[in-house]
């Protein structure tokens, strides 16, 4: 599974329904979203200044978070962030990738 930071501000449309329904029920239907495409939500927090909200998710695979955001963003009631989080382990596999005899732009 891969983990993605998903963060966003809310629309005044989403803001009159964050008023209506509450915090609990925005958590509620994004647990039930994303275990119901295979994923897991492992973080969900509202915050101050220039974010809304954001989320730590694990999914299968980049097509099916990627399909959910852009699903989301096409609602108008947020905008949002979508970031792959990369694992420790996984950067320390990135580094030993060699790309051997390239030549940068104007070397």
């Amino acid at each position: 599974m891969s983990k993605f930071m998903y963060s966003g501000n809310y629309t005044r449309r989403g803001v009159k329904g964050l008023l209506k329904d509450g915090g609990s029920a925005r958590k509620e239907e994004t647990v039930r979203l994303v275990e119901s495409l295979g994923g897991k939500l492992e973080a969900y927090y509202w915050c101050y200044g220039a974010t809304d909200f954001m989320m730590i998710v694990d999914f299968p695979d980049h097509t099916t978070v990627t399909g959910i955001a852009l699903n989301i963003a096409a609602s108008g009631s947020f905008t949002g962030n979508l970031t792959p989080l990369i694992s420790v382990e996984e950067m320390d596999e990135m580094v030993k990738v060699s790309i051997g005899d390239w030549q940068a732009p104007g070397k």
